[in-house]
């Protein structure tokens, strides 16, 4: 079995890739860095450097493969949805040209909207065009795993956690889905590894249980030994800090909109049920991976 990956060094790739390795699997990993999993897994693997905007090098490297792990990495373009788009389409393509039979797209909650949840937006459009193909040729099988809040984005807040306060933009009693990128990887194993299904489908992963800001730095605390709070900050002072950091206006909505867009009455798509709750707690990702990051000893 010929299985691709992008963006194999990532928060879920690096799980996914063992995950693939265990089961006797040689992926392809298809990164602009393919240094890096080559480093770790030597010849257990196929590293090929590809760019996903590069429409030529993507066609060549998923030629022959029976699946596709897809993950569009974020760009530092000045308008990340419109280079979300942009990938999907080449992506999109290639997978057409070489009628790979499978894809797994990384997603979003939030993506369902359609418009509106700033970078998540993105993720819809790479889902259309993913949902074209599949629609035009019956022979190619789409699944969207529209995913909660990494826990792995906490890392972008060390300093914030250090401080004892980390700025929001959601109500901080507000629960939404949480999970952590190794249960991600986990379940896209499961269908990369199955060839029994076909057609356009969308899986949730939700991780364990919704959390509000509040409960999961509450959970975080106590796992770090110290007190953190939530402090919802208004829209407007948010978006004047990031374009105060020099971010364009596209990119400031493109990040503010994943908070704004997903708050107060949005209710996913796919509702939390056991086949969307998965098992590894903040708790136990704080210790694991948190905690070493924050250098927290005892």
């Amino acid at each position: 079995m010929e299985i691709a990956v992008t963006t194999p060094s990532g928060n879920v790739g690096r799980f996914l890739v063992g995950h693939l390795v265990r089961a006797g699997v040689r992926p392809r990993l298809l990164s602009r860095h393919p240094e890096q999993a080559h480093t770790r897994w030597g010849d257990l693997v196929d590293t090929r450097e590809v760019d996903l905007r590069d429409a030529a090098a993507v066609t060549e490297a998923t030629h022959g493969i029976d699946a596709l792990y897809l993950v569009v990495p974020p760009g530092q373009s000045d308008d990340p949805v419109a280079a979300y788009a942009a990938i999907g389409e080449t992506v999109a393509a290639a997978i057409a040209e070489n009628r790979v039979p499978r894809t797994v797209l990384q997603s979003s909650v939030g993506a369902e909207l359609r418009k509106g949840a700033g970078e998540i937006d993105g993720l819809a459009r790479v889902e259309e065009a993913l949902d074209r193909i599949a629609a035009a040729d019956t022979g190619l099988a789409v699944t969207h795993l529209r995913c909660g809040y990494f826990f792995s984005n906490l890392l972008f807040e060390l300093d914030a956690i250090r401080s004892g306060t980390v700025a929001v933009l959601r109500p901080t009693d507000e629960p939404f889905p949480w999970v952590a990128p190794a249960d991600i990887a986990m379940v896209a194993a499961s269908l990369l590894l199955r060839p029994d299904w076909s057609g356009r489908r969308v899986q949730a992963v939700h991780g364990p249980r919704d959390l509000s800001w509040d409960q999961a730095l509450a959970a975080v605390g106590d796992v770090l030994g110290r007190t953190i709070i939530a402090h919802r900050v208004e829209d407007e002072a948010m978006r004047a800090t990031l374009t105060g950091l020099g971010m364009s206006e596209a990119q400031a909505e493109a990040i503010m909109g994943m908070s704004t867009g997903l708050r107060e009455g949005f209710v996913p798509e796919q509702p939390r049920t056991a086949e969307t709750t998965t098992d590894t707690t903040l708790e136990a990702w704080a210790l694991a991976e948190l905690r070493p990051a924050l250098d927290v000893t005892g």
